[in-house]
């Protein structure tokens, strides 16, 4: 009997819950070699999104937010590297080695498109240069450094216009990443300054920038609404229907006229699909996403599965719209979609995804939070460990519950840390400044 491969594009939410649960379902004919799971992603790990305003905080070890793919996924074969185009006419995807090597196709009975997305970004003259994502523990670490960095800095210089620009924050995008990293931050800059002398919490300016007419629309338009003037509580500007036009040189121009400088600049504007779906011959829509059906198969395809952010997956609670880009769908969208493919294996009928939604819950800062969790609104404290503890119980393996669980209970006893580790961005900076002055010596 042949092996039936099986390849999974991606090892984010979807790649790493579908992976994990084929594993479980199919380990008879894993055991026996008639399936092979193979998973590909340029990292070596899964990063659990909803905890990297935290571990920008120093609330959480990074390490402790993501799940290493090797060592959860112990029954398939992990490749890292990049999937750059996928030719499903010929069954084959062109794989290229993270760091170098080189490029080859690897041949597929059934695929998984889990790419995920990628920061949507705009033409905005010095966003490129100046902006600073949040998607990964890579951004986290260094907006974390990076805050600390600037408080430092603000401490060390008597230039009033570069201290200034030093203590202004600006975040532009107030879905979830934008309003709770800024949320996490800012509380945790506030509580630095007692280790500043010559800062006052009054004297940081921070802001979110927002397009459209409220922040946080997945707690409804009251929490929302109450979300925003917590915000403005904590002297944190919000600014709704209002656009960023232009950053260049860390100056910072607003559509409603205000223009002045920012040492930190972090945009959260929204997402898109993955740019591999494009370099492909399956259907997409005209956002760039997998058309899929309910049962997060590919329209039109055989052998072809899609779930998560690069793909278009039919709402049924919603006839006419589509699942939103969020962590709630994907982990269970990876459910449904690794039982369809154990359904396809053994010759049974596939469902559809239906979802019931639960809620949304979102952290603030330590202590602070807001939810709407079927249909019941909190906010403050209560919100805040209900968003711990969901968040938590989503986290993949005991082991990394119980790093969390520890890094929260430390918490309880210690203060934060407020050391910034700016080496960590520039590990080269002494040794290049040390060969540089043997080479003046000579």
């Amino acid at each position: 009997m042949s092996t039936e491969d099986i390849v999974i594009v991606g090892g984010g939410y979807v790649g790493l819950y579908t992976a994990l649960r084929l594993q479980k379902k199919l380990r008879t004919e894993l055991r026996r070699g008639d399936v092979a799971i193979t998973v590909i992603d340029p990292q070596s790990y899964m990063t659990y999104q909803p905890f990297l305003p935290e571990a920008a905080a120093g609330n959480l070890e990074p390490r402790h937010v993501v799940a290493p793919l090797r060592k959860v996924l112990r029954r398939c074969r992990i490749l890292n590297g990049h999937v750059t185009s996928i030719d499903h006419a010929r069954r084959r995807v062109a794989f290229r080695p993270e760091g170098g090597g080189e490029s080859r196709e690897i041949p597929y009975g059934r695929l998984v498109v889990a790419a995920g997305s990628i920061s949507r970004t705009l033409p905005i003259p010095g966003l490129a240069e100046c902006g600073i994502g949040f998607k990964t523990v890579g951004e986290a670490i260094y907006l974390r450094n990076h805050v600390l960095r600037q408080l430092d800095t603000a401490a060390s210089i008597g230039d009033e216009k570069a201290r200034s620009r030093a203590l202004t924050f600006v975040f532009v995008g107030a879905g979830f990443a934008g309003v709770e990293a800024l949320g996490e931050l800012e509380d945790m800059a506030r509580d630095a300054c007692k280790w500043y002398p010559g800062i006052d919490p009054g004297d940081m300016r921070w802001m979110m920038v927002e397009a459209t007419d409220r922040i946080l629309p997945e707690v409804g338009p009251e929490m929302g609404r109450w979300t925003a003037e917590a915000l403005r509580r904590r002297g944190i500007e919000v600014r709704l229907e209002t656009l960023l036009k232009s950053a260049e040189n860390q100056h910072i121009v607003l559509s409603d006229g205000e223009e002045f400088d920012a040492g930190t600049l972090v945009w959260t504007a929204g997402v898109k699909a993955h740019p591999v779906v494009r370099e492909s011959d399956l259907p997409i829509d005209d956002k760039g996403r997998v058309k899929a059906t309910a049962e997060l198969t590919v329209e039109g395809l055989t052998g072809v599965y899609a779930a998560g952010d690069n793909a278009a997956v039919p709402d049924l609670t919603d006839a006419g719209d589509y699942c939103a880009p969020n962590a709630q769908h994907a982990v269970r969208q990876a459910k449904r979609l690794a039982d369809n493919i154990v359904a396809d294996l053994r010759g049974k009928a596939r469902k559809p995804y239906v979802h019931r939604y639960v809620g949304s819950v979102a952290g603030l800062g330590l202590h602070k939070g807001v939810a709407n969790v079927y249909g019941i609104k909190l906010k403050g404290l209560l919100a805040w460990f209900m968003h711990r503890t969901y968040h938590l119980s989503r986290m993949p393996t005991i082991n990394r519950k119980m790093r969390v669980t520890a890094d929260w209970t430390l918490a309880l006893f210690f203060r934060r840390e407020i050391v910034s580790l700016g080496e960590l961005q520039r590990p080269r900076q002494e040794f290049e400044q040390a060969a540089g002055r043997r080479r003046a010596d000579h």
